[in-house]
């Protein structure tokens, strides 16, 4: 099942951690689109999956090659889509 992210947006912050990974956004974007939450545990996995079917905030989280840790955030009416880093949220 495919995601809808509307408008995507990334932080200041994760934009620098991205370009000194040498990562685009769109990379972990289309992963978090296309079902794959990256690490996450397995009560937000529960969440991301009642989510789809309720229509609440998607979350993935993923490492880049650097092992700096970005999260992305779906919004409940999938119009937006926030990549930032922990800190900035």
């Amino acid at each position: 099942m495919m995601v809808e992210v509307g408008l995507v947006d990334v932080t200041p912050g994760a934009r620098m951690a991205l370009e000194e990974a040498g990562q685009p956004a769109d990379e972990f974007v289309m992963r978090h689109a296309n079902g794959d939450w990256g690490e996450i545990g397995t009560g937000v996995l529960k969440n991301n999956q009642v989510s789809l079917k309720e229509g609440f905030r998607i979350f993935s989280a993923y490492y880049l090659n650097t092992g700096v840790k970005i999260w992305i955030f779906t919004e409940e009416d999938r119009s937006f889509t926030q990549v930032l880093l922990p800190e900035e949220f």
